[in-house]
């Protein structure tokens, strides 16, 4: 990453308020300028169009609003990246949408989680689909990451327990 100050943009974090503080918050990366003052002004995106056309095969196709996978909301205040609608796909998908919701994506104790666990093993190919959308996911969602990181473990031989707790952390998104 360039941190010289030739580049007028800077991609950071928005967390203001911590998921401990509030687990309702969604943290959201920002794309925004790096000045207190606006430096884009409607004379140059043309500009940086035509550098942009210049370098790469783009056509231009006004305001971006989803781009893989990723939901993207423009204000004056930067560009919000958000996965609300893979989110809720991702519920609909393994059919969680009729399901308690949860308000953590883990217990407290994760004792049971081990890997001597005495339970009906379940469809690995099915878990490791969960797991796998749940880590896409987590580009957006910090909150989540270290549940998934915990239930990612058990993917060779999963659990009627482990598929519980993917189970529970996809209710919880």
């Amino acid at each position: 990453m360039n941190n010289d100050n030739d580049s007028p943009f800077i991609l950071l974090v928005n967390d203001d308020v911590s998921a401990f503080d509030n687990p309702i918050a969604s943290p959201e990366i920002v794309a925004s300028n790096n000045s207190s003052e606006p430096q884009s002004t409607s004379s140059e995106i043309p500009k940086f169009a035509k550098l942009m056309t210049s370098e790469f095969e783009m056509s231009m196709m006004g305001e971006l609003s989803y781009f893989l996978g990723l939901q993207v909301k423009q204000s004056k205040e930067g560009i919000h990246l958000s996965q609300t609608k893979y989110a809720k796909k991702l519920v609909k998908k393994f059919d969680l949408d009729r399901v308690k919701n949860f308000g953590t994506p883990m217990g407290t104790s994760n004792k049971g989680l081990g890997l001597n666990v005495e339970e009906q093993s379940v469809d690995e190919k099915q878990y490791r689909s969960m797991i796998g959308s749940l880590l896409y996911l987590t580009a957006s969602r910090p909150d989540i990451a270290f549940s998934v990181g915990i239930c990612a473990r058990y993917q060779a031989n999963p659990k009627e327990v482990h598929l519980k707790a993917v189970k529970r952390i996809i209710r919880y998104v």
